[in-house]
């Protein structure tokens, strides 16, 4: 019998300390400006590192975790609650793309098995009647904000391997998946999205999305701490890597 995969708490509270505290600004959305849901990201990175690393039971994990810290005060955190939960999923769901939906599937059952009643969502978040052009159009620029100076070459690249790669990319990856922002910002989908790569081993594309990451506003200090704690999770997780893990 394999022996059953455990997340200490006191792993999960250095993965949060590895973060700068002096971030003063909002990393997410939708929330109060002093909320420590906007400003640390931590579980984020490490609940799709888990994922990505194949560690679908450890999600709760860290659900549960970053819930406790938010309900440790004793106030009244509801709407922050639903929050948490919706970025949980999202950030699950985006980086669905790198560490492909088998994983994210088992990942979002195992979260949605512990999650409580009210903090689950039981409607699509996306805009269903958005058309392929629209879609389109909306993916170009998020794709181009997120590269700058490099997104032509990107973009170039994958038209060149394969046109409909470069298709899916800009209408899906960018118009449909990656553009939903109410719940999850720019930055932190980057920060998902590395986190992914990272336990994914694939040195070039998280070369790309930290370069991405510090275009959407995240400091050298931050980034580097999503590169560590995504690092550190999926090592914990039995990861091994072939090449090296870029820096920032």
């Amino acid at each position: 019998m394999a022996t059953p995969f455990r997340v200490s708490a006191a792993f999960l509270n250095s993965m949060k300390a590895l973060f700068p505290e002096n971030t003063s600004r909002q990393i997410g959305l939708n929330g109060p400006a002093d909320s420590p849901l906007l400003k640390n990201p931590w579980h984020i990175v490490a609940a799709v590192s888990f994922s990505a690393s194949n560690r679908p039971e450890a999600v709760p994990r860290v659900f549960e975790h970053a819930l406790e810290d938010l309900r440790r005060d004793g106030g009244e955190h509801k709407a922050e609650e639903k929050l948490l939960a919706q970025k949980f999923r999202e950030a699950l769901f985006k980086s669905g793309l790198i560490q492909g939906y088998s994983k994210t599937i088992n990942a979002l059952k195992a979260l949605h098995d512990v999650m409580p009643e009210e903090l689950r969502d039981t409607n699509i978040q996306r805009n269903t009647s958005r058309s392929l052009p629209d879609l389109e159009k909306s993916g170009d620029v998020l794709f181009k904000e997120m590269y700058g100076d490099t997104g032509n070459g990107v973009q170039s690249l994958l038209d060149t391997i394969y046109p409909d790669m470069g298709w899916f990319s800009k209408v899906i990856g960018y118009g449909v998946v990656y553009g939903h922002v109410e719940s999850l910002s720019g930055l932190e989908t980057s920060y998902a999205v590395v986190a992914a790569l990272i336990a994914s081993d694939t040195p070039l594309q998280i070369g790309w999305h930290l370069h991405n990451a510090r275009n959407q506003g995240s400091s050298m200090e931050e980034a580097r701490a999503v590169r560590q704690i995504s690092i550190e999770v999926a090592k914990l997780s039995g990861i091994q890597w072939r090449h090296d893990v870029p820096e920032i």
